[in-house]
């Protein structure tokens, strides 16, 4: 499962659920991001044939990188 946590508000109560995923809070834009995010997290996922459950940390990374995300250290995955 993964979780989408948005930091920042402006007022609305914001909750997004998929089939492996929850995504929560966060402006318009915040939200946005998350679930523009995890919609391409999931399409790597299936170009690759597998289930969220199925891939390893390192497999997890090489996904994450090529959406974009990066570590909270700042370095790239």
């Amino acid at each position: 499962m993964l979780l989408g946590v948005g930091l920042d508000s402006d007022g609305h109560k914001r909750v997004t659920k998929g089939p492996n995923f929850a995504l929560v809070g966060g402006s318009k834009d915040t939200h946005e991001q998350l679930t523009e995010t995890a919609i391409k997290i999931n399409e790597k996922l299936r170009s690759r044939g597998k289930q969220l459950e199925e891939v390893g940390h390192q497999e997890f990374d090489d996904i994450a990188h090529e959406v974009g995300l990066k570590r909270a250290d700042g370095k790239q995955n």
